[in-house]
């Protein structure tokens, strides 16, 4: 069996306007300035405490779990408003579909969210079903830390050498390969394509129509069930 391992934030969904929402929030709990945009979406794919003790530093650890609890329940009360509705990217969907309805293929997700956030976007989504492994920041350390991986793995019986994992991050490209997997960066998310390719990325696409062809390359799909 294959593992195609998808992050989330910055590769299945565009993000980017609700995860600053809810820095800004973690920011203005605790009277700092936010930091630019770039600089604030650099941090995706980490999980959240690292995540802004990325962003503020050392120097102001102690706020660390203030930012980080104004930040969720901030996404809890939108939620329940039916807001954040991230969109995926396209042609997610359809390549989600086209490798789950392969015999040979198994989908897991890694990413820095909580599972809350997860189910939320497979709720909205309408992707229930599609996962076999999912793993999130409840239960593993943040990217790049391999861990997320390595679960994924153990939890699937994929052997390494049919294990990749697609991301939009360095820290994506560093998780896969310190699992020993692959490592396929996207080019649309959070990370440009230096940054991917200088952690580790394989390769990296441009649409996720490229996705087939580079996934049977790296993994040496039989292309005959493609």
């Amino acid at each position: 069996m294959y593992l195609i391992i998808f992050d989330v934030d910055g590769t299945l969904v565009d993000s980017q306007q609700t995860i600053l929402q809810g820095l800004q929030v973690g920011f203005d709990a605790v009277g700092l300035p936010m930091p630019d945009r770039e600089t604030a979406l650099s941090i995706v794919g980490r999980s959240l405490d690292e995540a802004f003790l990325d962003l503020v530093g050392p120097e102001h650890s102690d706020k660390i779990s203030v930012m980080s609890g104004a930040y969720k329940e901030a996404k809890v009360s939108r939620r329940r408003e039916g807001l954040d509705l991230d969109p995926l990217y396209p042609g997610a969907r359809e390549a989600i579909d086209r490798l789950h309805a392969r015999d040979d293929v198994l989908l897991g997700i890694a990413t820095g969210k909580a599972m809350r956030g997860v189910r939320h976007m497979l709720d909205t989504q309408d992707l229930h079903g599609r996962f076999v492994t999912i793993q999130t920041a409840d239960t593993s350390p943040s990217k790049p830390h391999p861990d997320m991986v390595l679960r994924a793995m153990a939890e699937t019986g994929a052997d390494r050498s049919r294990t990749i994992m697609i991301g939009d991050t360095g820290f994506d490209m560093a998780m896969a390969k310190a699992a020993g997997a692959h490592a396929l960066g996207v080019s649309w998310g959070y990370h440009d394509q230096d940054r991917l390719t200088s952690d580790g990325a394989d390769r990296i696409i441009q649409t996720y129509a490229e996705l087939d062809n580079a996934l049977g390359e790296l993994l040496d799909f039989d292309k005959e069930t493609m």
